[in-house]
C-alpha cells in the first residue's frame, strides 16, 4: 500500500465522477479510472486494481450494490479494494445491503471536498467510516427485515473477551478510534489494539462488517448509545 490512494469513482452522472476527480487529484490521490454504471465498475476495477472504489448505489443496468458483490467476490485476498457507496439521500434504503455486500461505508454526494478526501484516507486504513448521521438512523430502520436473511459473517461472538464486546457494541454506532478512546478512557494505540483483534478474531475485513455482525446476532439493537460498563 503506498502513500497515494489509487481511486476508481463509478456514477452514472458526468459531474459527479469529475468534482469528485478533480478533489482527489488536487489532494494527491489517483484516480485511474471513472465507470458510467456497474459494468463499466466491474472492467475498471479488474483492469487498474484499485486501493478503493467510490461506488453510485443507483446506477442502470448492472447497480452499485450488485457492482459491489462482483468486484469483491473476484477480489484477490488478502487485499481487496475498499468500496464505498455514494448515495443521495441519507435515508438510503439500500445502505444495509450495501453493508452486507461488502461495502466499507458510505458518502452522501454532497460531500464536502474535506470530508471526501478524509475518507478516502481512512477507507484505507480500516477506520470509521460509518457517519454519525447515517449510521444508526438507516442501519436500525432497515436492519430488522434485511437482516432476516443473515449474511455469510463469522457470528460466534463467545471468542471476544468481554472488553472486545463493548468496543464492538460502541464502534457499530460508528465512533472513531479518538471516540472510543475517549469511551473507555484507553488510548488510541489500545483501541487499534481491541479492534483488530475483534476484527481477526471475527475474521471480517473491516469495521463495516462489524457493524453488521454486530446488528445481526443482537449485540446492538436500536435504541439509545450503548454505554461503557466498569
Amino acid at each position: 500500500m503506498t502513500d497515494r490512494p489509487r481511486v476508481v469513482i463509478a456514477d452514472d452522472q458526468a459531474l459527479v465522477r469529475t468534482g469528485f476527480a478533480m478533489i482527489l487529484a488536487a489532494d494527491g490521490i489517483e484516480v485511474v479510472a471513472e465507470a458510467r454504471d456497474g459494468e463499466e465498475a466491474i472492467e475498471a476495477v479488474a483492469r487498474t486494481v484499485p486501493d478503493l472504489v467510490l461506488m453510485d448505489i443507483r446506477m442502470p443496468g448492472t447497480d452499485g450494490l450488485e457492482a459491489t458483490r462482483r468486484i469483491l467476490s473476484a477480489a484477490v485476498p488478502p487485499t481487496p479494494p475498499r468500496v464505498i457507496m455514494l448515495t443521495t439521500f441519507d435515508l438510503d434504503r439500500y445502505v444495509y445491503a450495501a453493508l452486507t455486500a461488502g461495502a466499507s461505508g458510505f458518502l452522501l454526494k454532497d460531500v464536502t471536498p474535506e470530508h471526501l478526501v478524509a475518507a478516502v484516507r481512512t477507507a484505507r486504513t480500516g477506520d470509521a467510516l460509518l457517519a454519525p448521521t447515517i449510521t444508526r438512523r438507516l442501519i436500525e430502520r432497515f436492519v430488522s427485515h434485511e437482516a432476516a436473511t443473515p449474511t455469510a459473517l463469522h457470528r460466534d461472538l463467545t471468542v471476544l473477551t468481554p472488553r472486545e464486546l463493548e468496543v464492538l457494541r460502541s464502534l457499530a454506532t460508528g465512533l472513531s478510534n479518538a471516540e472510543l478512546a475517549t469511551r473507555f478512557t484507553l488510548s488510541e494505540a489500545t483501541v487499534k489494539t481491541h479492534v483488530a483483534r475483534i476484527l481477526a478474531k471475527l475474521r471480517l475485513r473491516d469495521r463495516a462488517q462489524a457493524v453488521v455482525v454486530a446488528y445481526e446476532t443482537g449485540l446492538i439493537t436500536p435504541g439509545p448509545s450503548p454505554r461503557p460498563t466498569d
